[in-house]
Order: C-alpha cells, then structure tokens, then sequence
C-alpha cells in the first residue's frame, strides 16, 4: 500500500527562485490496483514517484509505503519497492543475466533463487533470445524488458512505473502494458506514471491529474467521465488543467 499526505518538494533555481516541483500532493494506493498518475512533462509526476522511491527526501509532507515511512526507514522501503523509469541505465558490459544476477544479489538474494526467478521473468518477458547477450547489444525494447526485470527481481509488493514505455515501439510498449496488468493481477500495489491517455483507459483503476505540482483532480475513469462531462481522457485533461483553480 502507499499513503501519501501533502508531499511537497521544493528546490532552488538561480534564475526562477524557490520552485516547487510537488506542492502538497496526497493519494493513496491499495494492493491489487494501479493508480495513473497523469500529467504533462514537467507536472511533478516523477519528482513525486522519486519521493515514493526514496530517490529524493520530500521537504514537507509525509509517505508510508509497504508500511513503511520514506524518511524513517528508507532502507525498508526500499526492499519492498521496485522503481522503472524511461531512462534507466543498463551496465552494457554485462549481459542481460548477469545485469539482472547483480540488482539480485544486491537485494540480499542467494544464486539459486536468481537463476530460478530469472526464468520465470524471461518466461513472462520473453527476454530468453536475449538473456545472455551484452546490455550494448540490446534494442531499446529488450532494454527495457531488462530493466522490468532487474526492478522485479526481489518480488517487490509496490511497483512503481515512471513512463516506462516512452519511446517504445508498437510491439514493445504492448508487452510493458500487458506486465503492469499482470503486476495488478499478482496483488501488487502498482503507480504508474504516463502522459499517454490511452494507456491511462488501458490500464488505471483510479487516475490522478497532477500539473505544476499540485493533484488537481482524482477518481475512476467513469467518475472523471462524470464529474468533466466528457468520455474522451484527453478532453478530461485539458479541461482539468485548463480550469481557473488551475492557473
């Protein structure tokens, strides 16, 4: 489970001054859902998924996750998390198998139990042609499927997901969609931040709407559709952005 209250993180810019990149931002996530976090570039979505992550200390505001606080037990948290973002780094003189043996025993786990995990992930990724192949010799796409699986090597109960299909082709972004649904269908506490509205219909049980740094609406897809009188996720978007209690 994740329980966020009024997270804010705020940094200093030489030229614009204090910036607040998450202002007061609140949302709590179950197991066995996935919460959207939907929002332009630049709307806080990752500062406040690097928060969750403990990739950066919130200036105010408080986070349990896996029930755990992000400033009070960071190392805790930490062991029940998994965090993908777009732009993870893969080391490229590793291969694939080794990457993933290496995130596995930094999380404390024995070689047996990484040979056996690793199999069952490349069975669900389908990464085998790949599994023994150098990192520098990956597609974006297996790339990516290596990072999935690095992150999910310690069976963490929350996944945390910063776009992870941005710049995925077609065939490769559907296989990342159809993991996160398998996540949610395991019992995991899934986020997943995007600013592809059809991913949010795809995949989102419950959707926040974050812009400059402040969740500015909440809800199910049908209760959004509702509230904003539209049926169409890009049209709710703009309209919720666009507002006066926006500017």
């Amino acid at each position: 489970m994740i329980e966020a209250h009024n997270l804010t993180k705020t940094f200093r810019d030489k030229k614009r001054g204090e910036v607040r990149a998450a202002d007061h931002v609140s949302f709590r996530v179950v197991p066995g859902q996935i919460y959207g976090l939907l929002g332009a570039n630049g709307a806080g979505k990752t500062t406040t998924l690097r928060m969750l992550a403990t990739l950066l200390r919130p200036t105010a505001g408080t986070a349990q996750v896996a029930g755990h606080d992000v400033v009070a037990a960071p190392d805790l948290v930490r062991a029940n998390v998994g965090f993908l973002a777009a732009s993870t780094a893969l080391y490229g003189r590793l291969t694939a198998r080794e990457f993933i043996t290496y995130f596995g025993r930094l999380n404390g786990l024995e070689d047996r139990e990484i040979a056996a995990r690793t199999k069952r992930l490349a069975d669900e990724l389908d990464m085998h042609e790949f599994l023994d192949r150098r990192c520098d010799k990956l597609s974006t796409g297996m790339k990516q499927k290596t990072s999935i699986a690095r992150t999910l090597i310690h069976d963490p109960a929350v996944m945390i997901f910063d776009e992870p299909t941005l710049g995925l082709d077609v065939m490769a972004a559907r296989a990342i969609v159809h993991f996160v649904r398998q996540c949610r269908a395991r019992g995991k506490t899934v986020v997943y931040s995007t600013h592809v509205m059809s991913e949010v219909e795809k995949l989102c049980d419950v959707v926040g709407i974050i812009h400059d740094g402040r969740l500015l609406a909440e809800g199910t897809l049908a209760d959004l559709r509702t509230r904003y009188g539209e049926q169409d996720m890009e049209e709710i978007f703009v309209k919720v952005v666009t507002a006066p209690l926006a500017a």
